[in-house]
């Protein structure tokens, strides 16, 4: 884990945060600037700055598993998914994390 990345402080529990699920890989919790009405991050406890840097597909299986289990206790039906992955494509938080967003329409385009 990263000493300096908030969200391994928030995996080992070091920053109090309610966990909308959890289990010995992953961990769920709300977005502090939602952009939907349901906005939650999905984060494996191990540190990883961005996609590029998993090389194992369980981190990858272990992160959908956190997913699928985050939307089942949220009773959500339909949701997006997103894993921005660099500044530019609007990562601020270098640490892998799947945006669970949902509670509006997300059609893209919008209209």
């Amino acid at each position: 884990m990263s000493e300096d990345c908030i969200f391994c402080k928030i995996a080992k529990k070091e920053i109090p945060t309610e966990f909308v699920y959890e289990d010995e890989n992953v961990v769920s919790f709300r977005d502090l600037n939602p952009q939907a009405p349901v906005h939650v991050l999905v984060i494996p406890k191990e540190h990883y700055s961005s996609i590029r840097e998993v090389t194992d597909k369980e981190v990858f299986a272990h992160l959908m598993y956190g997913v699928q289990k985050t939307a089942e206790k949220l009773n959500l039906k339909e949701f997006r998914t997103v894993i921005n992955t660099g500044a530019a494509a609007g990562q601020t938080v270098f640490h892998i994390h799947v945006h669970v967003l949902a509670g509006r329409d997300l059609l893209w385009p919008p209209g």
